[in-house]
């Protein structure tokens, strides 16, 4: 088949090579978020340049030069791996055996941008993988495959997707090529009474209320982690927190400080503590959360989120 592929970053250049390595189909085009000026192609371009497929950076595909370029490729099916552009239904509708695309969470169940953080900040115990035939809504199309993941109770974020998100992705994808190929893809209706929605999860989104219960604050730390970062303040000065680990023992006001030890700091909850392992001031880098609090002069009794 004649592949195009609208895709960007880590997971794009993983589909993109494993593709390349499989050595059946013709990927005629890569679609990728152009290269700024001083700063390193991304990933799925550089791999792209590596395996002589012709790239195409614009910056808005939904522009009429993007599109008729898309089309003069005369691809039979596009993936789109990892696509934060708006990608116009003329585009879609051009490859003779349609558009797949994948997102990271179990559709009709948590559509949109964030949907690998939302579903550890509710504290839910599992989530998966959609590979879908995207239309003009947001999420909406027909379902072709997917996959389900335990959420185990430590995992972050990035733990979710880079261990199991990420590489089964790529799996069904390839699987999902192979149906199409032998006509064997299904169409399935998502369910539109199940269906959620959420939103960017943004730093604001995930501002710790110490007055919360431990594993609320917990869930909330480890699904913003690497990002956004779930968010703290002391005397002013905005602090994410990484790292973290919940606990029973509760002695004092929500968001006191009620020890420092090796393992971190251990704030109070409406329930227990939470112990902080890494933080992160803005501008600057991780590091560990006791080597910050002797920076700052935190001790046992200050209180966060002041």
């Amino acid at each position: 088949m004649r592949i195009s592929i609208i895709g960007q970053s880590a997971f794009g250049k993983s589909v993109l090579e494993t593709l390349a390595v499989n050595d059946v189909d013709d990927i005629v085009g890569v679609f990728a978020p152009p290269t700024r000026e001083g700063q390193p192609a991304d990933p799925i371009s550089e791999a792209a340049n590596a395996l002589n497929v012709p790239v195409f950076g614009f910056k808005r595909l939904r522009d009429q030069e993007a599109v008729t370029q898309f089309k003069s490729l005369e691809p039979e099916l596009c993936i789109m791996a990892f696509v934060t552009d708006i990608v116009p239904m003329e585009m879609i509708n051009s490859p003779i055996l349609g558009t797949i695309q994948y997102h990271p969470s179990l559709l009709p169940l948590h559509r949109g941008p964030s949907s690998i953080n939302w579903p550890i900040i509710n504290g839910e115990s599992n989530t998966g993988l959609t590979i879908f035939w995207p239309d003009n809504g947001l999420d909406t199309g027909p379902v072709l495959m997917q996959k389900e993941v335990e959420i185990t109770p430590k995992e972050t974020l990035g733990d979710l997707y880079f261990k199991k998100l990420f590489p089964l992705g790529v799996e069904a994808i390839i699987e999902s090529v192979e149906l199409v190929r032998s006509g064997k893809a299904p169409k399935i209706v998502q369910d539109e009474s199940k269906a959620t929605y959420e939103g960017w999860c943004k730093a604001g989104d995930v501002q710790v209320n110490w007055g919360e219960s431990a594993s609320t604050i917990f869930n909330m730390i480890r699904g913003a982690d690497p990002q956004p970062g779930a968010n703290t303040t002391f005397k002013g000065t905005k602090l994410s927190l990484y790292d973290a680990a919940p606990s029973s023992d509760n002695r004092a006001t929500p968001g006191t400080v009620i020890s420092i030890d090796e393992f971190g700091i251990h704030v109070s909850t409406s329930d227990g503590n939470v112990n902080i392992g890494r933080v992160r001031e803005s501008g600057s880098k991780k590091v560990p959360s006791t080597e910050w609090a002797e920076s700052v002069g935190l001790g046992v009794g200050d209180i966060l989120g002041t």
